[in-house]
């Protein structure tokens, strides 16, 4: 998305009268969306598939303010300061740089996130009195993406050294750590290769291959794992192309070619944070709704995608899976 182009957007937004909009009767709630996922993306069907569900139907009496689909992070501070100035009735928001950009604005506004870990990124206080304008879906991404080394490390036995996929931007160093002593005690090595933004995915790839690794984590994070991103389009087909298993955190990454998904799906997150998103709509005080986290993990394998590159994967594991690719 160019700056120029969503600036122009919120900008038409604002002076457009709210009588064009009006539907009678009722109220016309205005609400902004910060996401990586592109507008057409299953995520963005499923947040307003559910919201429609609940009452709240864009083009009736739901307002949806533009140009937050495929946010540019680079620039967020200033996307951030253009949905302030509209004051919608709520924002969702993530992950945690783009819900930081908009507390830093606002403390009125209801903001709706969700990011990898919304306690230890300091976006709310604690899951069940977040406090201030803020609730939402903290993914419980640090203890998933040890639960998918290991599944990784039992779907490729033989592997003695693999890498983590790291966003230099978000991942702290204990978790890496934790990660690296977590792959020790099963005798396996693995290093980390830390990835600035979109522009250092395909060289991140080659690295880790040409050290060596013979299977590939990547660790919770947009920068990656948004299904039918382009940075995930980039990631898939540069994994494909390098011959190596990979594993992501959102299972729908599995059906779109990688080796396998643990996780809960982000559709499913979608649909929970437009439920959220309606109690706020309704009334409700975000300081009030605890911040909630997944409650149903899928693991999926593509056994397509196995063969592909040469991997067996253990029939243990394929047993446990709770959907395989094979055609």
């Amino acid at each position: 998305m160019r700056r120029r182009d969503f600036i122009t957007g919120i900008a038409a937004f604002t002076v457009m009268p709210l009588a064009a909009l009006a539907q009678e009767p009722g109220r016309i709630y205005r609400l902004a969306i910060v996401t990586p996922s592109p507008r057409q993306a299953p995520a963005a069907t499923a947040l307003f598939d559910e919201l429609r569900r609940k009452g709240f139907s864009e083009g009736q009496n739901l307002a949806v303010i533009p140009d937050g689909f495929e946010a540019d992070y680079e620039h967020i501070a200033e996307l951030a300061a253009a949905l302030v100035k509209v004051a919608p009735d709520a924002i969702i928001a993530g992950p945690a740089v783009a819900l930081r950009a908009l507390q830093a604005l606002t403390h009125t506004i209801p903001l709706i996130g969700m990011s990898e870990d919304m306690v230890a990124e300091g976006v709310v206080t604690s899951l069940a009195r977040p406090s201030g304008n803020i609730t939402g879906i903290s993914m419980l991404s640090p203890e998933l993406d040890t639960k998918r080394q290991e599944i990784l490390i039992e779907a490729v036995p033989g592997a003695h050294k693999i890498a983590a996929m790291a966003d230099a931007n978000a991942a702290p160093e204990y978790h890496l750590q934790a990660l690296e002593h977590a792959a020790r005690s099963r005798g396996v090595e693995l290093s980390v290769f830390r990835v600035g933004g979109p522009g250092e995915i395909r060289s991140a790839i080659d690295a880790a291959k040409a050290s060596g690794a013979e299977a590939l984590n990547f660790l919770a994070t947009p920068l990656f794992s948004v299904p039918g991103s382009q940075n995930n389009r980039v990631v898939l087909d540069r994994v494909a192309a390098v011959r190596l298993p990979a594993i992501f955190q959102f299972p729908e990454t599995a059906e779109a070619g990688a080796l396998a998904g643990y996780g809960s799906r982000i559709t499913d997150l979608y649909r929970q944070r437009a439920r959220i998103t309606v109690q706020v709509l309704r009334g409700a005080k975000p300081a009030d709704i605890p911040v909630q986290q997944p409650d149903k993990f899928e693991l999926v394998i593509n056994l397509k995608a196995a063969k592909a590159i040469g991997v067996e994967v253990p029939a243990t594991l394929v047993a446990r899976a709770d959907k395989l690719i094979d055609e």
